[in-house]
Formats: structure tokens, sequence, C-alpha cells
């Protein structure tokens, strides 16, 4: 049976994406084959295909971090043949083969039965960027994290994590200062239940080590000088999740926040988060934590022979929200 794969290979010194055809023996080895209906595009898989950077451990490989779609068959007596499953992170699309293929065959160890209050296709349109961003709240939330401390300042607001991230924030009644340098996608972040839209030249933030108390919290996607600004107006006991590095990894600031304010930095790691955790967070999203607005987060799904054309256009900041990929087409 052959079936058609987003194939990453290495040739030479250059990284390069081929659309084939494929046979099941080809895959990475695992105790469940699956049919993927639906993956998505994250950053991450545009780096790794276009070989702007460096996340695939070893080639050839299929791409992608993430799929949902319906076992084929499983050597494990937890699945069988019609079981509605998602798969994300746990190392696809980096040393396994990974979701943009019609098939991918993973242990079974890394499957979570398709959550409740899901389809096969919501569970794409969060992918990787909606449960990152729901990781974020979930340990914001039990670090304490409340309405009263103030709204809660979200960098990246455009893009997938930021777009999900204040789509849950919003359904659960927090007040939300949404940051982008996109002027034209504040329409699409307003309509996910953003407070407030603006750039992040237009909050004044000073350049002070500890100021004026404005935010109760922060969820960043950037890093950089703008996170250690937010970090320095974060208010008493809120806590600051870093999740992304768009502008830089790197990241200066004093201890003040930290040991005045009791401040709280939380990392977000969505590749190894531990299982148990993973389907903790998948749960609460088909729950408490489902996006209000998770229909309006996607902005585009394209078959799997196009997907090719959505790789430049994510790295030049060219989509916003989400971009799922049909696979069954």
């Amino acid at each position: 049976m052959s079936f058609l794969a987003c194939r990453i290979y290495k040739e030479n010194e250059n990284v390069v994406h081929k659309l084939e055809q494929l046979e099941i023996d080809q895959l990475s080895e695992g105790d469940v084959l699956i049919k993927v209906h639906y993956s998505g595009i994250n950053y991450k898989d545009a780096l790794a295909a276009t070989g702007k950077g460096a996340i695939l451990k070893r080639f050839p490989l299929n791409g992608g971090i993430d799929l949902a779609g319906v076992v084929e068959s499983s050597n494990d007596d937890r699945f069988k043949a019609g079981d509605e499953v998602l798969v994300n992170g746990c190392g696809m699309g980096e040393n396994h083969d990974g979701g943009l293929s019609q098939y991918a065959r993973v242990p079974a160890n890394w499957v979570i039965p398709l959550p409740k209050g899901l389809s096969l296709k919501e569970t794409m349109i969060l992918g990787t960027a909606g449960f990152t961003a729901a990781l974020a709240i979930h340990r914001m939330l039990i670090n304490d994290q409340t309405h009263e401390k103030g709204p809660i300042a979200v960098t990246g607001a455009s893009g997938g994590v930021g777009s999900n991230a204040i789509s849950i924030l919003s359904g659960l009644g927090f007040e939300t200062v949404a940051i982008s340098g996109r002027s034209e996608h504040y329409s699409f972040i307003e309509s996910l239940g953003a407070t407030k839209v603006c750039s992040a030249e237009t909050l004044n933030l000073s350049e002070r080590p500890l100021d004026k108390a404005l935010f109760g919290g922060v969820i960043d996607n950037v890093g950089g000088q703008l996170l250690s600004k937010l970090v320095a107006h974060t208010q008493l006991w809120g806590n600051v999740a870093s999740i992304g590095l768009a502008d830089t990894h790197k990241y200066n600031s004093t201890v003040f926040p930290f040991i005045l304010r009791g401040v709280s930095i939380l990392g977000v790691s969505s590749t190894n988060c531990p299982m148990p955790l993973r389907r903790k967070i998948w749960e609460r999203l088909g729950l408490d934590l489902k996006p209000k607005s998770l229909e309006n987060i996607l902005t585009e799904e394209v078959k799997l022979s196009d997907v090719s054309s959505v790789f430049n256009d994510l790295l030049n900041r060219k989509k916003h929200g989400r971009v799922i990929v049909n696979c069954l087409d």
C-alpha cells in the first residue's frame, strides 16, 4: 500500500523536502498504525522542512509534529482499529516520522484517545500551538493566577499559540492585552476575545528593572527585551509563562521582580511534557480550556499535496492563526 508523505532529506549540506509515495515498511517503528486525517503546520515544521532550523535529528524523516486520525491496526491492547486518536510532540517530526503523511506509525505510549468535546479536525486546529497555550495557562492557574491580579499580556498574539491563548483566557473570564506588531490582524485578534490589542511600542514599557505593575501575568512568545520589560511590569505574585523566542533566545533582567514582587517565570516545554500531564491538558482542552473562538483560529486548510506552499509563507510571517492540513484529499 503506497501513500503520500512530506519527506525531508539532507542532500549534501542542503535540507530539502519532497512530496512522494511511501510504503508502510518505510515508516518509523511503532505499535500503532494510524491513518492520518489531519495535521497542522507549526513554525517548527516550517523550519524543519526548509532547513532554516536544525530540527531533525536524523534523515530522511516525514515532517509534522502533530496528527489526528483513526487507528488502522495496533499491536497494543489499549487501541483497536477504528479508534479516533491524536499524537502531538513526543519527537514526531524530529527523530520519528511525523504527521505530514497519510499514514503514521508510533509507539502506543504516545497515542491519546480523542478527548470528549473535540473532533479530529478541532484537535488539529489546536495542535501543538493550542496544547502549548493550554499548558501555559494550566501552569499559571495552579500557581494561583487570578482575575484580581489584572489582565494577562499575550505577545505574538496573531500566531498559533497567541491566538489560542487569547481565546482560552477569554473563555475563562480573564482580560487580555494582546501585543502584536501586525496591525493588519488586529480585527482577527479582537474576534478571539482580546480586551485590548496594541503594539509593544504603544505600551511605552519602562527600561527600569522594576516599574508600575500593569499586568497580572504574561504569556510570552517573543523573548528578549520585550519579555524583560513585561516581567518588570508584572503584578505581585503574577506568573510569566515563557513559551517562545520569536525575537531572540536571550533574556536580560534582574532578580528584583522575583524577590520584591514574588513574580514567577514558568517554563513551558510541549515536546517533552510528561504523558500524564499531556493527557490531562488534552482532556481540559475538550472541556474548560477549549477556546471559545476555536473556529475563528482556523485561518486556512490545505491539502497535503499543497503543503509546500505554506512553509516559506509561515517563516516570512505571511500567515496568522492556525493552518491545518487535510491528509485525506
